[in-house]
């Protein structure tokens, strides 16, 4: 039997954390200053428009930009549509769950962007702004952006396996590809908390309430209003559920507070409380808001920072969903 020691295993890992942040030192704030002095205000408008027609827009761009991220880096190559030669990421299985509205912001905020600075922001850097938008108009935390990124010149479902953490992920699994996109384990727990303003679909979590025997992290009377509005019947697997019932439209730390009550939707939430790890990064963030923040913007700043492509690694695109 093959033997691999933990120090080349430590070796790789930090090979793909180091290949991962390439091209992030390309990234500035204030780069659109004088090329398109408007851009955070005109995408902020967008964003603004579309939350207050639905409260799905903000959780759908939060996540958007997250499994951009994972896969093949910021650069909104999830964005991009299939075609008959082409299946793209975006119809992967692991991203079928991803909400129209999400997408449907950021072609808003790219045809906004192009009626006044044409040929000059990408669609990668619109998505970036999108998502501290959402953050911020939920009530969290602001944070200078950083951009300058191109959008990426490819886009396959078949890249996105094995690049997303799964609700059925061990923790080992789920540190393992955090670490990989140059994440510490302390970015994992504050970036999870995005949950906050998230929905899930049942089928994520049904084994939960109906397994034998059920899950026993899992609240008892949280399991019981679960039941309720994910019954065991065919055709509910379609139905979703705000991860954060007490607070769905703010982002906040309750994320936290519900982990500690056996309140986290998915196993991999709940895990966090679970695992002695990650515990105290938990316990810390569920007491203070600003220690909270501070370790979001953090996790989500370096983040943003993966797989940024510059120079001919990619292009700024006329539309988002589509190649040049």
């Amino acid at each position: 039997m093959a033997w691999s020691s933990p120090w080349s295993c430590t070796a790789v890992l930090l090979a793909l954390a180091i290949s991962a942040q390439l091209g992030a030192s390309a990234l500035t704030r204030g780069y659109y200053n004088r090329t398109c002095p408007n851009l955070e205000s005109i995408v902020r408008g967008v964003v603004t428009q579309k939350r207050d027609a639905t409260i799905r827009t903000m959780g759908s761009t939060i996540r958007l930009f997250f499994h951009d991220c994972f896969v093949e880096g910021c650069d909104g190559s999830v964005l991009i549509e299939s075609t008959p030669a082409n299946t793209a990421e975006r119809d992967a299985e692991d991203n079928k769950s991803l909400a129209f509205e999400g997408f449907d912001t950021v072609n808003a905020a790219k045809a906004a962007v192009e009626a006044a600075c044409p040929d000059t922001v990408s669609c990668a850097d619109i998505l970036t702004i999108a998502t501290r938008d959402a953050i911020v108009l939920s009530g969290g935390p602001f944070y200078p952006v950083e951009l300058g990124r191109l959008d990426g010149l490819s886009s396959s479902a078949s890249s996105v396996t094995g690049q997303l953490p799964h609700p059925t992920h061990t923790m080992n699994q789920m540190v393992a590809i955090f670490r990989a996109q140059g994440l510490t384990m302390s970015h994992m727990v504050a970036l999870s908390a995005a949950h906050t303003v998230g929905l899930a679909h049942c089928d994520k979590f049904s084994d939960r309430m109906y397994g034998s025997p059920a899950d026993p992290t899992l609240n008892p009377k949280y399991a019981s209003f679960l039941r309720s509005e994910c019954p065991a019947v065919a055709g509910s697997s379609n139905l979703t559920v705000f991860m954060d019932q007490a607070t769905p439209a703010e982002f906040d730390n309750q994320y936290f507070r519900n982990l500690q009550d056996g309140g986290g939707l998915l196993a991999s939430d709940q895990l966090l409380y679970t695992d002695n790890r990650t515990r105290p990064n938990v316990d810390a963030w569920a007491n203070s808001t600003a220690a909270f923040s501070k370790a979001f913007v953090d996790a989500i700043v370096r983040l943003g920072r993966v797989g940024a492509k510059s120079g001919s690694q990619g292009n700024i695109r006329k539309q988002c969903d589509v190649f040049n």
